[in-house]
C-alpha cells in the first residue's frame, strides 16, 4: 500500500447521503464508470447526469438557445444531449429538485486538466457550474502518457480517500477543487498536495485543415502542448513528480497588476 493510500484509508469518514456525478467525456466513458464505482463506496445515493456524447473543450458553456433532451439510462442515471454545465443545471434544478446533492463530482477525465487548460475543460466547467449553484464540487482527472493505456487503476484506488478528505473541506466553504492523479501506479503515488494552477502545458491552439471525400475543406482544432515554465507549487509540477494535485478554483479572474495600472492611468 502506498503512503498516499494508507493516509487516505486510515481515518473513518462518514458516508455522503447523495452525490451527483457528471463528466465531459460522455456517459459511456470509462472514467465515469470508475467514478461510479468510487462513489458507490462513499455515498448512499449516486446520481449520474452526463452528456450523451463527448463534450471535451466546452468549458462552462450552458445552452440558452437550444432545448435540452434527456434520456434515462437506468435508475438515477441520465444522459443529456448538451454540455456538462447543462447536465449539472438539469440535475440540480430539475431531476434532483426534491433534495440537492451533498457534492458534485466531475470526471474522471481521460487526461490531465492543468494550468490554463482548465479554462477550456468541460470537466472543470461542470464542477464550476456546481459551485455557481452553491454546491461543493470536485473535478477529477487521470493523467496519462499512453492514450491506449490510461492508469484507471490508480484513480480507482486513490479517489475514494481523496474525495473523502476533500469533501469536508469543500462543504465548509463551497468551492471547486481540481484534482489530478499522476501517471504512476497507485503504490508509487505521492501525497495529496495543495497546488496553484500555474501555466500548465498548453502553448496555443492549432488549426488542422483537411479535405472531405467530396473535396470540400474542413478543419480540426487541436491544443499545442509542450514544456512550459511552471512554479514548484503548480499542479503541473506536482503531477510530474508523481504527486496528486488539488487546486482550489474560483470565478474571480481579475488581473490585479493590470487593474492597478488601469486605475493609475485612468485617474
Amino acid at each position: 500500500m502506498s503512503v498516499a493510500t494508507a493516509a487516505f484509508t486510515s481515518a473513518v469518514r462518514p458516508r455522503l447521503q447523495r452525490v451527483l456525478l457528471t463528466n465531459d467525456d460522455g456517459i459511456d466513458a470509462p472514467g465515469l464508470a470508475v467514478l461510479e464505482a468510487v462513489a458507490a463506496e462513499i455515498a448512499d445515493e449516486v446520481w449520474v447526469v452526463a452528456p450523451e456524447h463527448d463534450q471535451s473543450g466546452t468549458s462552462h458553456s450552458i445552452s440558452l438557445h437550444s432545448p435540452l433532451r434527456v434520456s434515462q439510462h437506468g435508475p438515477r442515471r441520465f444522459g443529456v444531449l448538451r454540455t456538462p454545465g447543462d447536465c449539472v443545471v438539469m440535475a440540480v434544478r430539475h431531476l434532483m429538485q426534491d433534495a440537492r446533492p451533498a457534492l458534485v463530482l466531475s470526471g474522471i477525465n481521460r487526461g490531465a486538466n492543468l494550468g490554463v487548460e482548465t479554462m477550456f475543460s468541460g470537466t472543470v466547467g461542470a464542477a464550476m457550474t456546481g459551485l455557481l449553484l452553491g454546491l461543493p464540487s470536485i473535478a477529477l482527472s487521470q493523467t496519462f502518457s499512453d492514450h491506449a493505456n490510461v492508469r484507471w487503476d490508480t484513480s480507482r484506488e486513490l479517489a475514494p480517500g481523496v474525495i473523502g478528505r476533500l469533501a469536508a473541506i469543500a462543504h465548509d466553504a463551497p468551492t471547486c477543487l481540481n484534482v489530478n492523479f499522476p501517471d504512476v501506479e497507485a503504490s508509487a503515488a505521492g501525497p495529496l498536495t495543495p497546488t496553484r494552477q500555474g501555466e500548465g502545458l498548453v502553448e496555443g491552439i492549432d488549426v488542422l485543415p483537411q479535405t472531405d471525400p467530396r473535396g470540400l475543406p474542413y478543419h480540426w482544432l487541436r491544443f499545442k502542448r509542450g514544456a512550459r515554465e511552471n512554479a514548484p507549487d503548480s499542479e503541473t509540477a506536482a503531477v510530474a513528480s508523481g504527486r496528486i494535485s488539488v487546486t482550489p478554483l474560483h470565478f474571480e479572474r481579475t488581473d490585479e497588476r493590470t487593474f492597478a495600472a488601469l486605475t493609475a492611468a485612468l485617474q
